[in-house]
């Protein structure tokens, strides 16, 4: 009887042992979005038509113009008569975003106007309904998205929504961001009647219409209560269980941090993402045509993954339905670069030191203090983002080597001194990610000395190395 029950108890502890290394090798939700790196995000609705502009003027707020220029609803309505995106190339979008090493995309299904960009049947306010193009854009999008292996998310504005007559606000006061011309009363606005007619069969709606949707990139929360947050993310779960929420749900219920348009200060331990436009502004205005280079847009890459995060890059189709020519340039480039260094990106993980300056960062530029956690969500034009490029060293890690990106360093040998011997870190190889180029390399107390290659008219000044230590 005694050695049966051994028998029992050491079977017992095999099967623990085994469940717990099935367990440990499961996939979890977050590991390719850990893993991507870097997606693309998409203002497209209403205001891409007017494109910066009402009424012969340049209007106040660019897309948030419906609230800043005190239009009605009936009004700013008006603008779906013409909405019509005849040049609209859903595989074309999905194929700029692939070739520029993008491995995610993040649509505008519903902004603050309230006006769905999809084929809605629980509120009429939408696309299909209510434009000259009468189709669902989203259906094409997720479809070529699933064809070309890129995963898909849907933005959504939770709380702030100017067609619904129970949506108050309180940023950056009371009232702040309400549509106060149609709906004037907040005190008599109650939001869980927007989230039962509204919020919830929306949710539904883009969960159940087209197939496997990976990421619920919710915006402004604003006045939804915890309980309300927790509902949501049961009902998301419910339909998609493997589907990834965002911060922006509110009362920690979502499962990565969000930034916006800017990066944070150090090294973060928990998933996080930052999303920065390329211009000024969210949304397509036809005079925002000052994009960030695509070096800068690089390095700001490199700067987030080398502290944990992703990079959420936004541009703005126009109301036709094109990818502005700007935006395209600037993707291509960065595709070029993406496809000869991604090696020490995607999949990647922070090394003990995040980066090295070869320069001093010029004494002029100008720190911005970073806002108060509820106020993370800015209008236009707040771009926090630095500007400023000077020469320095972004790191990363995977499988036990390291990559150093050297970034617009234009002298003929480079000097990184995290490598000193005095350090302990010996090297034992040294590799020039995208070539077969054998790299001139010393190492010794002050540092790994590397020669730099040269680089062509027009090209990212930025090289990988692939440094193997003993």
């Amino acid at each position: 009887m005694k050695n049966n029950s051994n028998i029992i108890i050491f079977c017992s502890l095999i099967f623990l042992m085994l469940s717990g290394s099935i367990r440990a090798q499961t996939p979890d939700k977050m590991d390719w979005w850990k893993d991507a790196k870097f997606g693309m995000f998409m203002h497209w609705g209403l205001y891409s038509k007017t494109a910066g502009y009402w009424n012969g003027h340049i209007a106040k707020g660019n897309e948030h113009f419906m609230i800043h220029e005190k239009i009605s609803l009936k009004e700013y309505g008006t603008i779906a008569d013409d909405f019509n995106p005849v040049n609209y190339d859903a595989e074309k979008w999905v194929l700029t975003a692939k070739n520029a090493g993008m491995k995610y995309i993040i649509i505008t299904s519903k902004h603050h106007d309230g006006f769905a960009m999809f084929d809605s049947p629980s509120n009429d306010y939408n696309i299909k309904t209510r434009t000259p193009y009468g189709k669902d854009p989203m259906k094409e999008l997720v479809d070529a998205c699933h064809k070309h292996d890129m995963k898909f998310g849907f933005y959504y504005s939770l709380g702030r929504d100017w067609e619904d007559p129970d949506v108050a606000t309180n940023w950056p006061h009371k009232g702040g961001r309400s549509n106060l011309v149609d709906y004037p009363d907040e005190d008599i606005k109650v939001f869980s009647r927007y989230f039962k007619r509204k919020v919830k069969p929306q949710i539904k709606e883009l969960l159940t219409q087209y197939g496997k949707i990976d990421v619920i990139w919710f915006d402004t929360p604003e006045l939804i209560s915890p309980e309300e947050s927790k509902e949501l993310r049961e009902l998301i779960l419910g339909i998609q269980p493997h589907c990834i929420i965002n911060s922006r749900i509110k009362h920690g219920f979502g499962d990565y941090k969000v930034t916006e348009q800017k990066i944070v200060e150090g090294l973060e331990v928990e998933p996080w993402e930052a999303c920065i436009t390329m211009g000024k502004n969210w949304g397509y205005i036809e005079y925002d045509t000052i994009y960030k280079s695509s070096e800068l847009m690089t390095r700001q890459l490199l700067e987030i993954v080398s502290k944990g995060g992703n990079l959420l890059l936004n541009n703005g189709p126009t109301a036709k339905g094109e990818i502005t020519d700007l935006a395209q340039e600037r993707l291509a480039q960065m595709g070029i670069w993406i496809k000869q260094n991604s090696e020490g990106i995607y999949g990647s993980k922070p090394w003990k030191v995040q980066n090295e300056r070869l320069a001093e960062v010029p004494k002029n530029t100008k720190k911005i203090k970073d806002s108060a956690e509820e106020n993370t969500m800015k209008d236009n034009l707040h771009d926090a983002t630095s500007k400023v490029i000077f020469p320095e060293v972004r790191f990363t890690s995977k499988d036990d080597n390291i990559y150093a990106y050297v970034s617009s360093f234009l002298e003929k040998q480079v000097v990184i001194k995290s490598f000193s011997k005095n350090n302990n870190a010996i090297v034992k190889e040294v590799h020039l990610l995208g070539s077969d180029k054998k790299v001139k390399w010393t190492q010794n107390n002050e540092g790994l000395q590397i020669e730099m290659p040269n680089y062509n008219s027009g090209e990212i000044p930025i090289s990988g190395f692939k440094i193997i230590t003993k």
